[in-house]
């Protein structure tokens, strides 16, 4: 540790406490003017300052409560956030949920974001003892041991952070807004393509464009370590098949599966339960079964599916799958209505070659942007850590 830098627990150089258990009478939040903050409010900030809440207390509701000052951090201590690490600081007087740690800097020994910034180096995981049941207690919290320098030091450390991190922020809106454009100019040439249509395109049923329009087996299966591979829903979520995330049935059931249904190269594969309406291509040839969750669609030869594929994830299929939705709790689309979805396509399967080019064309470059961005964003965090990581070690 460098020469005038001391190593005290948190305790030592902070009031660490707890909020207080969130009203349950909806009456004392109606009209509320003062914040109370949660640990979902913590998490949609994440690291920094927090001034808004979405759930505001009136004055019955603050009552016997403790408001807690400007300048206090917010630490989950209990539940599934709490392995999130979030660490946020109060922007403006509030009251603050039981599952947030308080902690209240003694600024003649810390600076509040000088610990702000230290906290966001401590993870929870290293501190619970029960992974299976997120929580730390008080005096665990006020156990951290903390580096720290002297008051001036300590100031010109959160000067460079602060300046720092706001041109890291900066950076990372600004990638982020890329990637939103180009997804957002995709969506709309898509769009464009499968409403505005032009000469020799023609309207049909999905059922008149397809040979097959079914589904996987309705039975539950039983999974093995190794054995034919068995795709539901959750393996098109991304518009792609997850081929890592798979589980395997044994020869017996497979066999009894593939008298429904035997998917091969070029089917469509859609979501028909939970996350609907997200279809992907099998793009290789490989033996598998498909669960109920899965729709297989099978072009017929005045369509080429890869055409299909396009039309099924564009804006203007999902549409129709939304009008067309069953169910209350967990939304599923039938086969009889996804039969009936209507589509418009060129008659010349060379016209739908060009529309699939281009479109193949713009989604290519929109992932190549995701790609990147994906990329500048591990850099920005690796960046965030390494400062971090001198500022904590003296070497900033």
């Amino acid at each position: 540790m460098k020469t005038g830098w001391q190593t005290k627990h948190l305790g030592d150089v902070a009031v660490v406490g707890a909020g207080n258990s969130a009203p349950q009478d909806e009456a004392l939040f109606e009209d509320g003017t003062i914040p109370f903050f949660r640990t979902a409010d913590a998490g949609r900030v994440r690291f920094g300052d927090i001034a808004e809440s979405a759930d505001y207390l009136n004055d019955k509701g603050v009552k016997g409560l403790r408001r807690f000052a400007p300048g206090t951090i917010l630490f989950p201590k209990s539940g599934a956030s709490t392995f999130l690490n979030h660490r946020v600081m109060l922007g403006v007087e509030g009251c603050v949920s039981s599952h947030l740690a308080t902690i209240v800097a003694d600024e003649k020994q810390a600076h509040p974001r000088f610990l702000l910034y230290f906290l966001s180096t401590i993870a929870a995981q290293d501190l619970v003892q029960d992974h299976a049941y997120p929580s730390l207690n008080l005096p665990t919290i006020a156990g951290i041991e903390v580096h720290f320098p002297p008051l001036a030091e300590q100031q010109r450390i959160v000067g460079l952070l602060d300046e720092a991190f706001a041109g890291l922020a900066t950076a990372k809106a600004n990638a982020e807004k890329n990637l939103q454009n180009a997804r957002a100019l995709f969506e709309s040439h898509i769009q464009s393509v499968f409403t505005q249509r032009g000469p020799g395109w023609v309207e049909k049923h999905l059922k008149e464009v397809c040979e097959k329009i079914t589904d996987g087996t309705h039975q539950t299966p039983k999974y093995f370590d190794e054995g034919i591979v068995f795709l539901s829903s959750r393996n098109v979520t991304s518009g792609t098949i997850d081929w890592d995330r798979i589980k395997y049935i044994d020869t017996k059931q497979h066999l009894e599966m593939h008298k429904r249904v035997a998917p091969r190269r070029n089917d469509i594969l859609l979501a028909k339960n939970g996350t609907t309406g997200v279809a992907a291509i099998v793009d290789r040839d490989t033996t598998f079964d498909i669960y109920v969750s899965l729709a297989l669609l099978r072009a017929l030869p005045v369509m080429r599916p890869r055409f299909l594929l396009h039309f099924i994830n564009s804006p203007a299929a999902k549409v129709q799958f939304n009008k067309r939705l069953k169910g209350v709790g967990v939304p599923n689309l039938h086969l009889e209505e996804i039969r009936e979805v209507r589509l418009a396509f060129p008659a010349d399967l060379k016209a739908q070659d060009r529309v699939v080019d281009e479109l193949d064309d713009f989604r290519e470059e929109t992932q190549r942007l995701a790609r990147l961005y994906e990329r500048k964003h591990a850099a920005l965090e690796a960046l965030k850590k390494s400062l971090l990581h001198q500022a904590f070690t003296g070497e900033l």
